[in-house]
């Protein structure tokens, strides 16, 4: 099975891009998170992936009611992410909604939080593992840790989580294509369902990592190339819709 993600990334109330995670490589595309999700919705999606930036960075969610909003007004499963580090923020989600709430650095910081989110929200649970050169990266990027993205997504599996996002930072926001080795390596270290992020720019991408469909990825996240239209929706649903399940 797999399923195109569009990603609705939220900044300041608006829906913006950033290139390689970075804060100041900003283009917003929307004043409207909750209408750009419903779009998305419109057009086919079986699966929105929210992120609130600020949450990212500042280590607490600052967009929470636009998200629950998103939640709310759309028909589609949403999974979210972005400073989501208590018991709490992830039962608001949950409450709200949530198909998946996304752990990410929290997980490196701290495993045993993560198997007492899974314990309380079974199936609930899937940890955004971000590298850049197969290293862990925290803190909205701002940080690479010194453990490696295979090592974590293994010290992960055993808590209960339902399965990864893996992105590659290097890609993401840069339309040169995902990182097909790096993405293979992640994919074979753990036996749970991967989300690939970062890099697709168009259809051939989408194509190339449909290839990995044996290794474990069962979704593609894509943002940018949406957004600036290098790829529409309904073609790369189009094109997944064999492998959809």
């Amino acid at each position: 099975m797999m399923r195109i993600i569009p990603a609705v990334d939220i900044k300041n109330g608006k829906c913006v891009r950033l290139t390689q995670g970075k804060a100041d490589q900003e283009t917003v595309y929307s004043d409207d998170p909750v209408a750009m999700a419903c779009h998305w919705d419109e057009e086919g999606a079986r699966l929105i992936h929210v992120v609130d930036l600020d949450g990212a960075f500042d280590g607490e969610p600052k967009n929470a009611e636009l998200i629950k909003s998103i939640i709310y007004n759309s028909s589609v499963d949403i999974q979210v992410g972005g400073g989501i580090r208590t018991l709490k923020a992830i039962e608001t989600y949950v409450n709200a909604g949530a198909y998946r709430v996304i752990l990410g650095t929290i997980a490196q910081k701290d495993p045993q939080f993560v198997a007492e989110a899974c314990k309380q929200f079974p199936e609930k649970i899937i940890v955004g593992i971000d590298a850049r050169d197969g290293y862990v990266a925290i803190k909205g990027w701002i940080e690479v840790s010194e453990q490696k993205a295979t090592d974590l997504a293994q010290q992960m599996q055993p808590l209960g989580v339902a399965g990864f996002i893996f992105t590659d930072i290097s890609r993401d926001g840069m339309l040169k294509g995902p990182n097909l080795e790096s993405i293979r390596q992640f994919a074979d270290a753990t036996s749970l369902p991967v989300i690939a992020s970062g890099g697709v720019g168009k259809l051939t991408d989408i194509s190339d990592l449909l290839q990995l469909e044996s290794h474990g990825v069962t979704g593609i996240i894509t943002g940018k190339a949406l957004y600036d239209k290098s790829i529409s929706l309904r073609d790369a649903l189009k094109l997944v819709e064999p492998h959809a399940g």
